[in-house]
């Protein structure tokens, strides 16, 4: 693959990612209505995907989280902050959502929908361990943590598969109709 194959597929790559972050902060908008309806699964998902160069996988899509939670976390607050207390456990989240996408070998519908199925699950059981403060640190606070999460889990489902029919679905037509963005090992298919 030359380079500038390399550098074009990265760019469209980075390029989709932050247009999908953007919508990060319009959902900012309308916080009950799109209350965790967001691209970041998404994201996650498809720069393990597609990156062939592993180390950007996990940067890319993590930087992008990390600025647009800056500026979400200003919105908020009024402050600029860089991380709250449950953050360590959404990073560590979106890692193993990287890791995810990186096993995705053939982008097609069923295998997205499941690694997103997956994902919202294991973002559900991690992220709500009592770690912070708001539930009491025991097998009941746990319980009552995962059920009051329940809605937002069920909006960051429907945003990932939103989300993932634009991203996967719309790189893979590119890829179709633009071989530059096409990856070596697909050169070789």
């Amino acid at each position: 693959m030359t380079l500038q194959k390399v550098n074009t597929r990265n760019t469209v790559l980075v390029l989709m990612i932050v247009a999908a972050a953007a919508f990060r902060l319009v959902s900012y908008k309308y916080p009950y209505v799109l209350s965790n309806f967001n691209p970041v699964g998404a994201i996650a998902l498809f720069g393990g995907a597609y990156f062939v160069d592993k180390w950007k996988a996990y940067l890319v899509p993590l930087l992008i989280l990390f600025v647009s939670d800056i500026f979400l976390n200003h919105f908020y607050s009024g402050k600029w902050e860089l991380m709250d207390q449950s953050s360590i456990m959404v990073y560590v989240f979106f890692i193993i959502m990287v890791f995810i996408g990186s096993l995705i070998k053939k982008a097609n519908f069923l295998n997205v929908f499941a690694v997103s199925l997956l994902g919202v699950v294991l973002h559900w059981l991690l992220t709500d361990l009592p770690i912070g403060s708001l539930y009491p640190h025991t097998w009941a606070g746990y319980m009552e943590s995962l059920t009051a999460a329940i809605p937002f889990e069920k909006n960051m489902l429907f945003g990932d598969i939103v989300f993932c029919l634009i991203l996967f679905g719309g790189f893979e037509l590119a890829k179709n109709k633009y071989t530059v963005l096409r990856s070596k090992t697909e050169w070789a298919v």
